[in-house]
């Protein structure tokens, strides 16, 4: 299982950005994927989850501002994240595994890339 995300960088407050996790080495379709971050000083959260079935689930602080999505032809996974708020600064993650585990469970995860959230 590979995982490489792309699409990070900086953007100012309220601003929008696409990240991008391309999968291979796995059938994509039958993997539930997440996304999770890490802000610097603290420990790793996860952020949302898309199922084998497209259901969608969001943390809390995101809800309403990212939206979780996948193109199972392409093997890829997407967060477009909108009205982006300092806090959110921090490594993006995508992880997979066969079924939903807690997040330090998930077996396979990504490099990250760097979101930065700055005026």
């Amino acid at each position: 299982v590979q995982l490489v995300e792309s699409g990070g960088g900086l953007v100012q407050p309220g601003g929008s950005l696409r990240l991008s996790c391309a999968g291979s080495g796995f059938t994509f379709g039958s993997y539930h994927m997440i996304w999770a971050r890490q802000a610097p000083g603290k420990g790793r959260e996860w952020v949302s989850s898309i199922s084998t079935s497209g259901s969608t689930y969001y943390a809390d602080f995101v809800k309403g501002r990212f939206t979780i999505s996948k193109d199972t032809a392409k093997n890829t996974l997407y967060l477009q994240m909108n009205s982006l708020k300092p806090e959110d600064t921090a490594v993006y993650y995508c992880a997979a595994d066969l079924s939903p585990q807690a997040l330090s469970s998930y077996r396979n995860w990504g490099q990250g890339t760097q979101v930065t959230v700055s005026s």
